[in-house]
């Protein structure tokens, strides 16, 4: 028997982004008056920095932002979200883009991929959200740059909640650094609680690594509800951009089923590349790499890499099909 059809049928792409509006937490500055048209007068360029595209808030349309902000999210555990953050971020890297990786999970899994030690950091990301410490001062360099996680981050929700705007802690922390990067990927704990709302609202898109299994693929329904209640509220512009299917074996029936299942309900947004079941995405983070460092010339490797030029290639598609709505 077939596995049950249970998911919602989206109806193809993406919700269209609301009409853009000034984010609440921006201060408004009023704009100068002048009688008639003037030459700009002399400003001393180092007082006046241009803006970047890191105070760009996700508030604003994505489209505009240089920088994509992408949050690697699924409420259920086991489905590759790390792996799918730590390679698919180096594969970014090998391609040229400069890459920031926020660990925002308490246990620390990416993290310890890069080789570090999440007991034996002094400041992490729970500093930058709880104590508004500098990202900067959190981030490592590794394969990616990496802004790094301890287990003080399992606290974070219960200090946050008694803040006001700690649905935006991540959004304002990033502002700092973003315009040094063209991909920011956030590595997310596997629950929809206040630690992924703040990656929600800080994102350009979310990426959704699901194992293809049935259980995995029901956690696709209560994330997309998460994300509605998101764009109502704090970020109108967020929704899924993409779905990778991990864990895949092409011998076995159900992984078929579960690939038919996500196409039949999502369409497009199912990215084509499959991440399928080997050893070297369990071996490499002993050895505190990437698949990409621990066997460049395997399989393994070869899939984020083509997983990351289909991820370019349907944001390029996207925005030409915007242009040409808007032409």
């Amino acid at each position: 028997m077939g596995l049950i059809r249970l998911l919602p049928r989206p109806g193809g792409s993406p919700p269209a982004p609301a009409p853009e509006r000034e984010p609440e937490h921006v201060e408004r500055v009023p704009e100068p008056v002048v009688s008639e048209p003037a030459a700009d007068p002399p400003v001393d360029e180092s007082d006046s920095p241009a803006p970047d595209a890191g105070e760009i808030s996700a508030g604003a349309d994505p489209t505009q932002a240089a920088t994509r902000v992408i949050a690697l999210a699924n409420q259920k555990g086991g489905v590759a979200k790390t792996t799918t953050t730590l390679n698919l971020g180096v594969s970014f890297r090998e391609m040229g883009y400069r890459v920031l990786l926020v660990d925002l999970d308490p246990q620390g899994n990416l993290t310890m991929s890069q080789g570090l030690n999440p007991d034996a950091i002094e400041r992490s990301m729970f500093d930058v959200l709880v104590h508004r410490v500098p990202i900067s001062e959190v981030i490592e360099q590794r394969e990616a740059d990496l802004a790094v996680a301890s287990i003080d981050l399992a606290g974070a929700e219960l200090a946050l909640s008694a803040l006001i705007g700690r649905e935006r802690s991540l959004e304002k922390a990033l502002a700092e650094v973003r315009g040094q990067y063209d991909f920011i990927l956030i590595d997310t704990p596997p629950s929809l609680g206040l630690l992924t709302i703040n990656a929600f609202v800080a994102a350009t898109g979310v990426i959704v690594p699901v194992q293809c299994e049935y259980l995995s693929l029901r956690g696709l329904v209560q994330l997309e509800n998460t994300l509605a209640m998101v764009r109502e509220n704090l970020n109108p512009h967020v929704a899924v951009e993409g779905i990778v299917a991990t864990m895949f074996d092409g011998r076995t029936l159900h992984s078929r089923e579960a690939i038919e299942i996500l196409e039949e309900n999502f369409g497009d947004l199912v990215y084509r590349t499959r991440i399928r079941k080997t050893v070297r995405y369990a071996e490499a983070p002993v050895k505190g790499s990437s698949v990409l460092k621990y066997d460049p010339t395997g399989a393994a490797a070869e899939a984020y890499r083509e997983l990351a030029r289909e991820v370019v290639a349907a944001k390029e598609a996207q925005d030409g099909a915007q242009a040409r709505e808007h032409a």
